[in-house]
Order: C-alpha cells, then structure tokens, then sequence
C-alpha cells in the first residue's frame, strides 16, 4: 500500500506543471534585469510623489524621426516588451517603455487612488520630460485602456494608436461580472502565487500550451509577492483592479480622433474577471476577439488585423508574428494635424 502511494503521488507530480521556487525580487522589482538601462521620471501626484521607470531605446539603424510608446499590461512589465522594442530600434524608431505608477520597479504608493486619468498624466509627463513631442503609443491589455485614455485626453500628442489585445472595449460589469469591492479584491490577491499565475496565463492566455521561456514572466510577478514588502504589491494590485472593473472605455470609442490598429490575438480567452460571474451569465461577457469585432466599427478610423494562433500576449507568444503585424501598423501614414 505504501509502494502505491508513493507511486500515485510521484505520477500526480509528473502530470503538473513544474514551478520552480520562488525567488523573492523585491516590490519593485528590484533584483529583476531589464533589457535596457532604467531611467527614472519622478512627479507630484495626489499629494506625494511618485516615481516612474522607464527605458529609452535610441534606434539602432538610421533613425526615421518617429517615436514609439510601448504600455505594458496589468500582468506585465516593461520588460516584457524587450524583444519588441529592439526589433523596433533596429527599424529606426526610437521606443519608450514606461512602467507605470502601481506596477513593477515605479512606485506604489499607500493609499493611491489608481485611475486611467491618472496614468495617462504621468505617461505626459513623463513623455514631456523626454521630449517626446508627438508619438506613436502601443497598448497591450490594460495598456489597451491606457492608451485609449490618453489618445482621448491628448489627442495633439499621439499620431496613431495600436491596441494590442486590449482590455476595456466592452464593460463587462454591464455584461454579467459581479463588482468586487476591495476588501474582495485583496483577499483574492493573498492567494495569488507562482502556482497560480502559471495556472491562469496557461488557461487564459496562451490556450493551454506553455513554453519554457514563459516562465521568466511567471517569476517576474510572482517574485513581487514573494518579497518581504509583498504586502505592498498585493494592495496595489487589489486597487489596479478595481480601477480596469470600473472604469471602461468601451463608451468613448467614438470620441478617439486618431487613428486606431486593433492587433488581435484570436485565441485569447480573456474577460476580465468573468471567472467571478455566475456560470449561466459567463457565456454573455464577451472575450477579448469578440469585444474587437464589435469595437472596430465603433472607431472613426480603425483597422482590424486579427492573428489566428495567437493568444492573449502575441508579442511573447511569437513575436516575428507580432512585430511583422506590429511594423505593418505603424508604418501606416500618420494621422494629420
């Protein structure tokens, strides 16, 4: 009896995927390497002042004059977009990837009342103290929303904006998902682990096939909760999320002047927290694809370039696929004064 024990568990063991120990990194990441140099904008915002890191990749080939912003997702970090942003310095462009105020290496401040509005001054700011006048902005996930944010809020600062599998195109608290105040929200974040993001990015994003070069951005997070000041990650993150539940963009498509490149990954299963809805509501809140397909018309001039094998995260999934869309966009005429 013994022996077969032993041997179920050893079985049950081989049939899970592996996750490796998990390496405390800091709140802000700060035993985690970056592609390139961090850089850092510091701003007052609701009272104190925050701190935002950030990479300023000069183009490697004849510069072309034109400025690329990359936004990183909610479960993402500048970092994430380092093969993109040197593809994209190899093309002439010079590329800015901010991590924003909540996530990452930036600050995360007690107390901070996280909204689109918000980011999207800091990212001015920010893109100011650069002296970026006038940029191309590329938004994945809650980037998605971040760049809709800002391209409505300056619209004199951004020439075309690309959405990368973007989060906030349709409500979905309208559609079926539960609120989760708070209190809610922080007691989900005490359970998140290395097992646990592994877990949902398999289901969600990359449709149950994981890679062995995924697990880099497992240990990114979860080295966040890991760390002794984890504490701190688990709140912002709580309050990173009542922010994407509530504050949607998905009315305001028609207000957005510039022009819009929807990059869709059609095999990403992400709604954000549908998981929380009743089983038989689930089936009305609409995916990522299906928010796209319904966006694209509602934009005053948008194009719609759908990548069938791809899940939520194309740009780690395959990235040639993506840059080779990603450049295909970009390279498009720019939006006139």
């Amino acid at each position: 009896m013994i022996l077969r024990a032993v041997l179920a568990a050893a079985l049950v063991a081989t049939a899970a995927p592996a996750i490796a120990q998990t390496v405390p990194l800091g709140a802000n990441l700060e035993r985690f390497a970056y592609p390139f140099p961090v850089k850092w904008h510091e701003a007052p915002s609701q009272g104190g002042t925050v701190r935002m890191a950030y990479m300023n990749i000069a183009p490697t080939a004849r510069a072309n004059g034109r400025t690329l912003v990359l936004l990183h997702g909610k479960n993402f970090c500048a970092a994430t977009w380092g093969h993109t942003a040197r593809t994209l310095a190899a093309k002439g462009y010079r590329v800015i990837v901010p991590d924003q105020v909540g996530f990452c290496k930036s600050s995360k401040p007690a107390g901070y009342q996280y909204s689109f509005h918000a980011l999207a001054a800091l990212t001015a700011g920010l893109l100011e103290r650069a002296g970026a006048d006038k940029v191309t902005m590329v938004g994945h996930s809650t980037g998605g929303i971040l760049g809709i944010r800002f391209a409505l809020t300056y619209p004199d600062r951004i020439d075309r904006l690309v959405l990368v599998n973007p989060l906030g195109l349709n409500d979905t608290l309208a559609e079926g998902v539960p609120y989760s105040d708070l209190g809610i929200l922080r007691a989900e974040e005490q359970k998140t682990d290395a097992a646990s993001i592994k877990a949902y990015q398999l289901r969600t994003y990359y449709h149950g096939q994981w890679r062995a070069d995924y697990d880099r951005w497992v240990a990114m997070l979860a080295g966040q909760y890991a760390s002794p000041d984890g504490a701190i990650v688990r709140d912002a993150q709580a309050r990173l999320s009542d922010m994407i539940e509530t504050q949607p963009v998905a009315a305001e498509l028609k207000d957005v002047k510039v022009p819009v490149s929807l990059i869709i990954g059609q095999r990403d299963e992400t709604a954000f927290r549908a998981n929380t809805a009743p089983e038989s509501m689930r089936s009305q809140i609409r995916k990522v694809p299906q928010a796209a397909d319904d966006a694209v018309s509602q934009f005053r001039d948008a194009r719609l370039v759908r990548l069938p094998n791809l899940g939520h995260s194309p740009q780690v999934e395959d990235p040639a696929a993506f840059e080779a869309a990603l450049l295909g966009e970009v390279s498009r005429p720019a939006a006139t004064p």
